[in-house]
């Protein structure tokens, strides 16, 4: 509990002792009927702990904001004093403001679990210049220089070691306990905290653009994008609290004025009037509906899971059908040559198409590129190569010690008319051809990511009915990786425009209000995560355009906590729904009493304050640590 809100309790404890004494005196009859000394010592109370709604009701009504739960409680409130009702006029506001308290207690530590994450920012970076280290704000820092970051300190910038080895505690963007270790070479990302050795980093990204900032810019606008829900209960409550208060005007000057009667009478209906107005304020509803999802955020916050606002968890509940990217999504991307089968065995007919691979792929950046250059793990003496274009979504198209060289797909073999052998391997396949004739096979293979497959499963339990992989990849090779992680659907050979096609043909599948989510990482899979219900993007290794485009950002690349991300959602949807259907029950059944005359004042303060406790008790279930398991 802050000191803002041990003050509240504070005067909270006080007028409560004062009520006590109150009632114990009016029992007794020391003060006189409802005489001015009952109405002054019922005063203090009353100030002590109201005043603040009080001047809240009259600072809005200065600003035309005339219909709020402030001016209802201080329209009952003073009516009940106008009754002589002192000890009810304390008791609504005493339990109005016991209410509050406990939902900004309430609100307070479901925000712990979102604010643990803006604790990451840096304060300050090592910058190590001309031989010497300044202590300089992040900001200061360009690109390309180096930093140095002692044990105990946070990363504050994303860059590669240049010196030095260590442990970085992730735990704070990932969710995860286990460090992970760094070495020379190696990137390290913003936000993490050093362990025991000291690093030297060559930054690679300015400030802004590194992943704490992007992470503490998307935290504080989470809460700023209002799902259907949340619209309904604002648009609801701008009618509702204008319709009850008239009705109120008229429950106490109607009855009286038609039915006629003494005064009596007016004082009866006038009760009734307030315990209208008491029961009417909707707080439950306008408190609980944002501090359902705001825990929601919070409890998938702490999983390591950043959803960007309170309208793409509502999307998330309604997901039925979840469409992967196969690379770096369920797979590593770590690709390795797993074969090399030459027309003219031998092994150094392997040796010689190894080595056309390498050339051929020299100046491309594709991971299946790289992944031959690195197993052929020798210098390319470029004068060989005349030249080279890049042949989307085929292959490559060069010459090496001046002859034609192909290197791709299938189709870039058809397309060229090399007669060749297809190849039965499930991994991905090169085809090379050198001055027309086909030269032999290379297969790459893609190891598929640590817990994918019970991950799968998992999703399937949390109530996905479908899973979809898209992937650039051939056929067999997408058809093995999905047989093995029990993918449902797969759409092979697809060039990046095309992904965005087959996913409209799932969206178009959709039916009622089933929503479709995709989950990519890379620079081409931007479009698709916009383009759905819901991206989720993967936070450690996706590229920053997939980060930038997706709803959700799975911060350690963990697909397993999609599912999670899927129960808290759904859950999540559930509290507040569940709240407002009691919320209006119990209110609607209370109202009609009270105009019959049936409740008295204790009664409204418990469909009023009451219902709003229960409420809030509700909604901070999603705190619970078991949440999304």
């Amino acid at each position: 509990m802050n000191k803002k809100q041990k003050k509240w309790l504070a005067r909270i404890l006080a007028a409560a002792v004062l009520f006590v004494i109150l009632e114990i005196c009016m029992h007794a009859g020391v003060f006189e009927g409802r005489g001015w000394l009952g109405f002054l010592f019922a005063l203090v109370p009353y100030l002590i702990v109201g005043y603040d709604v009080l001047l809240k009701a009259v600072r809005n009504i200065s600003h035309g904001e005339l219909f709020d739960e402030s001016f209802l409680m201080m329209v009952a409130t003073i009516g009940a004093f106008g009754i002589g009702e002192y000890p009810e006029a304390v008791a609504v506001m005493l339990l109005y403001q016991i209410g509050e308290l406990f939902q900004n207690y309430a609100t307070g530590k479901s925000r712990n679990s979102i604010s643990e994450l803006m604790s990451i920012a840096p304060e300050y970076a090592n910058l190590f210049r001309d031989g010497e280290v300044e202590e300089v704000d992040p900001d200061e820092v360009e690109i390309g220089d180096t930093i140095i970051i002692k044990p105990g300190e946070k990363v504050p910038l994303d860059g590669v070691v240049l010196e030095g080895e260590s442990m970085l505690d992730t735990a704070a963007l990932t969710g995860e306990p286990v460090p992970r270790a760094v070495r020379p070479g190696e990137a390290v990302i913003s936000g993490c905290v050093n362990g025991q050795g000291t690093l030297k980093v060559q930054t690679t990204k300015a400030y802004e653009d590194s992943t704490v900032s992007r992470i503490l810019e998307m935290v504080e606008t989470a809460t700023e994008k209002k799902t259907h829900v949340e619209n309904f209960v604002t648009r609801f409550a701008k009618v509702y609290t204008p319709f009850v208060t008239i009705c109120a005007v008229a429950l106490a000057l109607l009855p009286p004025l038609f039915l006629g009667g003494g005064s009596e009478v007016w004082i009866s209906w006038v009760r009734r009037a307030c315990i209208f107005l008491v029961v009417s304020c909707p707080c439950a509803l306008v408190i609980s509906v944002p501090l359902g999802f705001f825990g929601g955020i919070g409890a998938a916050s702490r999983i390591g899971v950043l959803v960007k606002g309170s309208n793409y968890l509502e999307a998330m509940s309604q997901v039925t059908t979840i469409v992967f990217d196969k690379t770096g999504t369920l797979t590593k991307g770590e690709f390795r040559v797993t074969e090399l089968l030459p027309v003219q065995a031998g092994e150094k007919a392997e040796e010689e198409l190894l080595e056309l691979a390498a050339y051929a792929e020299y100046y491309s950046n594709h991971p299946i590129a790289q992944s031959i250059l690195e197993a052929y793990g020798r210098s390319i003496d470029s004068g060989r190569i005349a030249h080279a274009e890049e042949i989307t979504g085929s292959g490559i198209h060069t010459c090496i010690d001046g002859e034609e060289v192909l290197a791709g797909n299938a189709k870039l073999m058809r397309e060229n008319g090399i007669d060749f052998t297809m190849s039965g391997s499930a991994g991905t396949v090169v085809y090379l051809a050198r001055g027309g004739r086909f030269a032999g096979t290379v297969v790459i293979s893609d190891s598929i990511k640590d817990g994918v497959k019970e991950a799968v499963c998992d999703m399937k339990a949390a109530g996905i009915r479908k899973t979809v992989m898209l992937s650039g990849d051939r056929e067999k090779a997408a058809q093995a990786v999905a047989r093995e992680i029990g993918i449902d659907e797969v759409r092979a050979e697809l060039l990046p425009g095309e992904k965005v096609e087959e996913l409209e043909k799932l969206l178009a599948e959709q039916t009622g209000k089933n929503k479709l989510a995709f989950a990519g990482d890379g620079i081409n899979d931007a479009p698709a995560l916009m383009r759905s219900d819901v991206g989720i993007a993967m936070g450690s290794m996706g590229s920053d355009a997939a980060i930038e485009a997706a709803d959700i950002v799975l911060m350690d690349d963990d697909v397993g906590k999609i599912a999670s991300t899927v129960r808290i959602s759904r859950k999540t949807m559930g509290i507040i729904r569940g709240n407002i259907i009691f919320a209006l029950a119990v209110k609607a059944v209370i109202l009609l009493l009270g105009a019959l005359g049936y409740a008295n004042m204790w009664v409204a303060i418990f469909g009023d304050v009451g219902v709003l406790i229960i409420c809030i008790l509700n909604a901070m279930r999603l705190l619970s640590r078991k949440t999304g398991q």
